[in-house]
C-alpha cells in the first residue's frame, strides 16, 4: 500500500501553503496529495487547486477525496478535470461523490434531491467527453483520468462496476474500509470487468496534545451539519504516531491499494511529524 499526503484546503490556509506541501510530497514518501471539495466553506476549489499544484510538481498523484460532482455540469466538470489531467501529464484521479451537504446545493442552484439520478447519467457522460474531440483539451490519460467513485450506498457500488476504474472510501476505521472494498470488489466482478478496482482510503491527523485539540474543532466544525455524528468522526482523529501507524497497517492489511492522511491543521510542523513517520517506520 501507498501513502498520500492530503493538502490543507479547507483549512483557510495561503497558496504558498499549498504549493510547498504539494512541491515537498513530490520528493516523497508521500505519492499522492489530495483535496477535499466544499463550496460553502473557507477553502479553495478543489480542481484549481491541483491545477496548481501539478505546476510545481512532477511525480506525485493529484487526488480528488472527493469532488460533489452533480454540484458541477458535466461538460464543466469534464473540462476542469481534462486540463488538470492535461498539465500534470495524466497524473490525475478523479475521486467523485454525491456530496451530503445540501447547502452546497442550495448555493450552486443545483437540485439536491435526484444528485443521485444525475451522479450516474454524469459518470457515463465523463467518459463519452474525454472521448469526443468537442469539448478540449484531451486528458493526458487515454480515455480521461482515474475514475474514483465514493459514498456507502448500493448505488455507489453499481456505478464504481459500471463506470468507475475504482472505490474511494469516505472515512473510518479499517474495518469499515474492508466491508466497503469487497462490495466494491463484489461489484465490480458482477459487472464482468476484467482485473481488480483501485482501492483508496483516507483518515485524519493532529500529532501532539496541542493540535489535536485545534483538530478536533475543525472536525466539529466540517462536519456540523452531520449532527451527533460529528462527535464520531472527531473522536477518531489520530493523535499520536503510535495511533497514525496502526491505521496506516489496518488499512494495508485490508486490502487499500493507496490511502491519504489528510491533516487538520495546516502548521508545517504536521507535515514534518507525518513526513518522518511514514519514512521511517512505514516505507
Amino acid at each position: 500500500m501507498q501513502v498520500g499526503i492530503g493538502l490543507p484546503n479547507t483549512l483557510d490556509t495561503d497558496g504558498e501553503t499549498l504549493r510547498s506541501w504539494a512541491r515537498r510530497a513530490d520528493d516523497g514518501p508521500f505519492t499522492s496529495v489530495g483535496v477535499f471539495d466544499r463550496l460553502v466553506y473557507r477553502s479553495t476549489d478543489p480542481l484549481t487547486t491541483l491545477a496548481t499544484c501539478a505546476g510545481v510538481t512532477e511525480d506525485v498523484q493529484l487526488v480528488t477525496s472527493i469532488v460533489a460532482g452533480p454540484l458541477r455540469s458535466d461538460a464543466l466538470l469534464a473540462k476542469r478535470a481534462a486540463t488538470v489531467d492535461q498539465l500534470s501529464d495524466g497524473r490525475l484521479s478523479l475521486g467523485l461523490a454525491l456530496g451530503a451537504r445540501r447547502e452546497d446545493y442550495e448555493m450552486a442552484d443545483a437540485s439536491f434531491d435526484d444528485r443521485g439520478k444525475r451522479f450516474s447519467r454524469q459518470l457515463s457522460r465523463l467518459r463519452d467527453i474525454w472521448e469526443d474531440d468537442d469539448i478540449g483539451p484531451e486528458p493526458a490519460t487515454d480515455g480521461g483520468p482515474e475514475l474514483l467513485v465514493g459514498g456507502d450506498s448500493d448505488p455507489t457500488f453499481n456505478r464504481v462496476g459500471r463506470y468507475g476504474d475504482g472505490y474511494i472510501h469516505g472515512g473510518g476505521p479499517p474495518r469499515a474500509f474492508e466491508r466497503k472494498a469487497e462490495q466494491a470488489r463484489a461489484a465490480w466482478d458482477e459487472s464482468g470487468r476484467p482485473g481488480d478496482p483501485a482501492l483508496w482510503g483516507h483518515g485524519y491527523f493532529a500529532l501532539g496534545e496541542e493540535a489535536a485539540e485545534r483538530g478536533r474543532e475543525y472536525l466539529l466544525d466540517y462536519y456540523a451539519f452531520t449532527g451527533p455524528f460529528a462527535e464520531t468522526i472527531a473522536d477518531s482523529l489520530l493523535t499520536t504516531p503510535q495511533e497514525v501507524l496502526s491505521f496506516v497497517r489496518g488499512y494495508a492489511d485490508a486490502g487499500c491499494d493507496e490511502l491519504l492522511l489528510f491533516p487538520t491543521v495546516a502548521d508545517d510542523e504536521q507535515y514534518d511529524e507525518l513526513e518522518t513517520l511514514i519514512e521511517t517506520e512505514w516505507r
